[in-house]
């Protein structure tokens, strides 16, 4: 690639050389993701995984797309750019693991109005790190300069994951009954969703994204661009110990739209409000907004990332395995015979 230069093409904006540091640049990132199973490096015009099929008879390829949101509009203001691509990977792998599946590798996709190389690797510093949360390998990627269709110094940022679950071990949401106890596990906060809102909520610029929050502990800014928790390790050292029926990520739709994804029609999920553990980030927008609890519990996390759903004589055993692998988890309701799919009491 050292011959690879176009005047013209520099000209109207796509400079290929910044793209070839940015490589480079990258590169040490990418490597602390290699896993057994990453067999090229990047530069290719293809990512190769090679399967580790011990222990799975029938493999089940399962796959996750997502972006970052608006949320990338903090980091453009705070010009923090190391953690969105940790919020990326958490987005695809979070829903992967919903069907019991290991992921397996992560490829990036970059636009930019203008490929500042050290920029670039900044974001890819962090979907990296995403990576080595999840235990997957970067395999291959894409930065993609878009001169005269997004301003020069901003970008968009989306990803996508492959796993693999044995058939046999693939999550069954229709073996739930009522009676099943439902398990928050804890998030970190806000994650990558409702940001829409978020922002019009707080009118975010650089002055009140520095101010300092005492129940937040810290400023606003820096709670907000909080990375997405990965849960990929824990919950699936959860599956290994229990029978874990079905596995809800608390995206945007919050509680009514995630929830039902992982019941039967029969079933319905009775939340006990008092359990809810409310990380304070939600309090301080429900109270700046005037936003009715309905709407935030119909919007964000509220402090929930995930919801897993076992046999109530398996409801200890699974807080403590979670709590056991470094997670904050507690028993927030159980599962009843109705249709109304979320009641929140």
């Amino acid at each position: 690639m050292n011959n690879s230069f176009s005047e013209s093409y520099k000209k109207a904006g796509v400079d290929v050389t910044a793209g070839y540091k940015a490589v480079e640049l990258m590169k040490s990132h990418i490597a602390r993701t290699m896993t057994s199973g990453a067999l090229s490096g990047i530069g290719g015009f293809g990512g190769l995984f090679e399967l580790d099929m011990t222990g799975i008879s029938k493999p089940v390829l399962v796959s996750g797309t997502d972006g970052v949101g608006t949320k990338i509009k903090i980091a453009f203001i705070l010009d923090k750019h190391d953690t969105v691509g940790i919020d990326c990977v958490a987005m695809c792998v979070n829903d992967i693991i919903c069907c019991g599946a290991k992921p397996q590798f992560f490829l990036d996709y970059i636009a930019c109005g203008r490929n500042i190389p050290e920029k670039i690797a900044n974001i890819v510093s962090g979907v990296a790190e995403g990576c080595v949360q999840a235990g997957c390998a970067l395999i291959g990627g894409e930065t993609a300069e878009h001169p005269g269709l997004m301003p020069d110094d901003e970008y968009d940022l989306a990803g996508f994951s492959v796993g693999v679950v044995d058939k046999s071990r693939i999550l069954q949401p229709d073996t739930q009954k009522a009676g099943d106890v439902l398990i928050a596990i804890k998030s970190s906060g806000v994650h990558s969703n409702g940001f829409s809102l978020v922002r019009k909520v707080f009118d975010v610029n650089e002055n009140n994204l520095a101010m300092h929050f005492d129940d937040l502990g810290t400023t606003l800014g820096e709670c907000l661009l909080t990375p997405t928790r990965i849960y990929v390790k824990p919950v699936m050292k959860l599956i290994e110990t229990v029978n874990v029926k079905s596995v809800s990520h608390i995206t945007g739709g919050g509680f009514y739209e995630n929830i039902p994804r992982s019941l039967p029609k029969n079933l319905s999920a009775k939340i006990e409000r008092n359990a809810v553990q409310v990380l304070p980030i939600f309090d301080l927008i429900a109270r700046t907004g005037n936003i009715p609890e309905r709407d935030m519990f119909n919007t964000f996390n509220m402090g929930v990332g995930m919801i897993v759903s076992v046999d109530k004589n398996d409801a200890d055993k699974a807080v403590e395995t979670l709590r056991s692998a470094g997670e904050d988890a507690y028993i927030l309701g159980e599962l009843i015979e109705s249709e109304e799919g979320v009641i929140i009491c």
